[in-house]
């Protein structure tokens, strides 16, 4: 135990943080057994630890900030855990559509509820655009929304097809906005019942469905946040299906965060407790997908600091409504639940700080 102790320390005096610190970064460690977890397990056994209380901070999104910027990482390459997922990716066909459904049931469906108190009104549960001009979370998910229409220039009277469209908000916006009429598709039946309430009156269909059942022709079509959950496999199905549906001349927009270079990232933890699959896409693995079927018409990088702050405002939302949530949720995932949740919000933050991920918004013609 000694032993583990002074080797996690010495890492994490790498990155400026320090365990009985009074820093917001460092770090107060309640069971000692935190220590083996995370030399043992890695990024698995950090969350872990965390869900059970070992360890804490004034500052988790700081703390993983720093870790991550000082690439601790790279002293994790004997990590069983790291190895075993690298296995599992093998292994597992996780693009087949046996799997898809899985993020609906775990994650997207674990009640409306709590991502309307997490999400605030617009019920918009991807990276929002900050500026001079957005004050309030809603104002920069209206940015965001309103940036994508923009982009695709929609005319009243065309036909939108929302690969992913969660509790209907983007087509609600295009909608009311523009004029347009929207099918949106989810793999979560909670979030179609619930944007088929949010949508009501307009020209909006909403269907509980894969991707790779979807038919029908459209003038454009977007995903907004989706992409994340396509593995580097399927990734040449997915946008095989969107050219199928979209008309001649049409225009795609793929909204989703990425890394620029390396190997499709997928963190053990995140994995396991939050989104069941997919991974964080790579550039490269993007433009060798839709080779031959889309030309790239804009690459726009959004910016990390973007996520980063829409992160911290949905922890924020959370924070304030746990006393209203706590007695459902309270008991979940053995009664770690807000524990389990503040750090995925958080831990996610902090990588965003770090500039371990980017936001994309790639505009795609038909070819």
């Amino acid at each position: 135990m000694a032993i583990s102790k002074r080797i996690v320390q010495n890492l994490l005096k790498r990155a400026d943080v320090q365990v009985g610190g009074n820093r917001p970064q460092d770090i107060i460690v309640h069971d000692p057994r935190f220590y083996g977890k995370i030399l043992k397990r890695g990024s698995l056994g950090l969350g872990e630890s965390y869900m059970a209380g070992w360890w804490d901070s004034d500052a988790v999104d700081e703390f993983i900030h720093r870790i991550l910027a000082a690439r601790l990482y790279r002293f994790a390459w004997l990590n069983p855990s790291a190895i075993l997922e690298y296995l599992d990716g093998l292994i597992k066909n996780q693009a087949s559509a046996k799997h898809a459904f899985e993020v609906g049931e775990e994650h997207y469906d674990l009640g409306n509820d709590l991502f309307e108190y997490m999400l605030g009104p617009s019920m918009t549960y991807t990276c929002a655009v900050w500026n001079q001009e957005t004050v309030t979370l809603e104002d920069a998910q209206r940015a965001k929304l309103r940036l994508v229409c923009t982009k695709l220039n929609f005319k009243p009277g065309q036909r939108i097809l929302d690969i992913g469209c969660g509790w209907g908000s983007f087509a609600k916006f295009a909608a009311e906005e523009y004029g347009v009429s929207v099918v949106g598709t989810t793999v979560a039946k909670e979030q179609a019942e619930y944007a088929r309430k949010f949508c009501a009156n307009l020209p909006v269909e909403f269907r509980v469905e894969d991707y790779r059942d979807t038919h029908g022709s459209f003038d454009h079509v977007v995903s907004v946040g989706m992409f994340e959950h396509v593995e580097r496999k399927g990734h040449r199905a997915f946008f095989e299906a969107v050219k199928r549906c979209l008309l001649p001349g049409g225009m795609f927009l793929l909204h989703t965060m990425g890394k620029k270079s390396g190997g499709g990232t997928r963190d053990p933890w995140i994995h396991k407790y939050i989104f069941p699959s997919g991974m964080i896409p790579v550039q490269n693995d993007i433009n060798s997908g839709i080779e031959g079927l889309f030309g790239i018409e804009d690459w726009h990088w959004l910016g990390s600091d973007n996520y980063d702050r829409t992160l911290m405002a949905w922890h924020k939302n959370f924070s304030a409504s746990w006393p209203k949530l706590a007695s459902f949720y309270g008991n979940k995932v053995n009664g770690t639940f807000e524990r389990m949740w503040r750090y995925y919000l958080l831990s996610f933050a902090g990588a965003f700080r770090a500039k371990e991920f980017d936001i994309w918004q790639i505009k795609m013609k038909h070819l």
